[in-house]
């Protein structure tokens, strides 16, 4: 059976009501425990996810702590090309997380697109901000840097914690990791999650890109997928709030970003 999850970290308890588990915690706003039907799931999950930037919904709008307004859906129809480089927030729920399936569909690559306005208004709208806010986390021997805002860096050492349970042979995965680069996507005019000290790559020798196994592909074109990171791996991040690219067809398998608001939205088995 498929269900539609709203998925948090380290989530204490369930509920389940009309084939939507809710799964809570102390970090859930009492706005999102009341049953409010004006609000639409989407806002919900972007409420739950980072309780400390958004306060609620008004007008078509994400309405900030600080009072401020975002749209969230311009109500143009676009397509594939434009969904990446324009997105809207709206934009950003498009293709649901589907952990049941590990040869992802063609153009499906949930929570790759990003509306920028929304995460530089949260992490930074410069390189000097969103270092402002980054802290060293200890990645098996090296020392990164990754947000400490919405709880990110604690996500993320709790991913650490798991990871270093499994046996010695996944190791090789973890050496030569790299997380905060003030920089656009490769090929593209748009801010790279990395900038925003939100994603980790992990070793890129057992890694894959689709680009570097699809040479002269463009964005529309079909592509072969390859992934050799170790499925165990990934269900960990994605445990703690983290997608990951492995999970998209255009396949970043090196590639873990925090994203909460896109996991408790998931299509799960």
């Amino acid at each position: 059976m498929i269900l539609f999850l709203l998925v948090f970290v380290s989530g204490v308890s369930s509920s389940q009501n009309n084939n939507v588990l809710v799964r809570t915690n102390h970090r859930l706003s009492d706005t999102i425990k009341k049953s409010d039907d004006t609000i639409p799931l989407k806002i919900k999950c972007l409420m739950s996810a980072y309780p400390d930037f958004i306060k609620g919904y008004e007008d078509d709008s994400l309405v900030w702590l600080d009072g401020s307004k975002m749209q969230f859906d311009d109500g143009l129809t676009k397509d594939f090309e434009k969904q990446l480089n324009e997105a809207d927030v709206e934009d950003m729920f498009l293709t649901p997380y589907d952990t049941t399936m590990w040869s992802p569909s063609y153009l499906k690559d949930p929570g790759r697109a990003r509306n920028e306005s929304f995460f530089r208004k949260m992490y930074g709208n410069t390189s000097a901000e969103v270092q402002s806010h980054l802290v060293h986390v200890n990645w098996f021997g090296q020392k990164i840097l990754f947000t400490s805002l919405n709880g990110a860096a604690d996500s993320l050492r709790a991913v650490i914690a798991e990871l270093s349970m499994l046996p010695q042979s996944y190791k090789k995965y973890f050496e030569q990791s790299s997380s905060f680069y003030w920089r656009k996507v490769r090929g593209a005019n748009r801010l790279s999650a990395h900038s925003y000290g939100i994603a980790i790559d992990i070793c890129a020798k057992y890694s894959d890109y689709w680009l570097w196994a699809n040479p002269g592909k463009k964005e529309k074109d079909e592509i072969v997928y390859k992934n050799r990171v170790p499925r165990e791996i990934i269900t960990i991040f994605e445990r703690h709030g983290f997608i990951s690219g492995a999970r998209w067809y255009h396949f970043d398998t090196m590639h873990f970003e925090f994203r909460p608001e896109i996991r408790w939205l998931q299509i799960d088995s």
